[in-house]
């Protein structure tokens, strides 16, 4: 199956919306590090690792492009920061294209809704964190078509420095929300190449089955 979302061909075995009622899953009395996906997910070349709780404050801000501590605007567009204890993180790295694949489950309340509606208001915003500013550029695109009770798919590119000082990280999210766990896979790159959707899409639909199954 195609994922519209990525904006190219990409093969994947994501299921139709709707094939089948979503169980109810409640991040309060789950372990969020049991329901992540294995290592052994990611194909080569990506090299996963589990992140330890106190490297997720860290890592878990560039998944959105908006630094932790970050003075943004407009105001109204930094997304909800990640408290600890409230997410677990995994993430896979090809070193050859210096590009990661991160795969992050938090525990909210908030319907995925919210999220779709502050990045379609926020289409380009200015994060700046101790004295350098960067431009996220955000554009909702077609969601995954999986089994889920909601999904969302956004592209971003955050660009910081000027002239041919100017650095651009682009990113691809795929989201999906199963009762109060919230599934973000993320393609994220420095090259100015096509981003592996084909590989986004595997580790997806295996993280969305991962929490659906419990």
């Amino acid at each position: 199956m195609t994922l519209a979302a990525c904006g190219s061909d990409v093969s994947g075995t994501a299921e139709p919306a709707g094939t089948s009622g979503s169980p109810s899953v409640s991040a309060e009395a789950t372990d969020l590090n049991a329901l992540l996906v294995d290592p052994s997910v990611f194909p080569a070349p990506y090299e996963a690792i589990v992140l330890p709780p106190q490297a997720i404050a860290q890592a878990s801000p560039d998944l959105t492009g908006i630094p932790a501590g970050a003075e943004v605007s407009p105001a109204g567009c930094k997304p909800k920061e990640v408290r600890p204890g409230e997410a677990a993180l995994i993430v896979g790295t090809d070193n050859t294209d210096r590009a990661t694949i991160s795969v992050e489950l938090t525990a909210t309340d908030e319907p995925l809704s919210v999220r779709e509606s502050q990045l379609a208001e926020c289409a380009e915003v200015q994060a700046t964190k101790s004295g350098a500013t960067s431009t996220i550029r955000s554009t909702v695109v077609p969601a995954p078509p999986i089994d889920a009770d909601d999904t969302l798919a956004v592209r971003q590119t955050v660009s910081s420095g000027t002239g041919s000082d100017t650095v651009t990280q682009s990113m691809l999210t795929l989201l999906a929300q199963v009762g109060d766990v919230r599934i973000a896979a993320t393609y994220m790159s420095f090259e100015q190449g096509a981003t592996d959707g084909a590989t986004l899409d595997e580790v997806f639909t295996a993280a969305v089955q991962k929490v659906k199954a419990g």
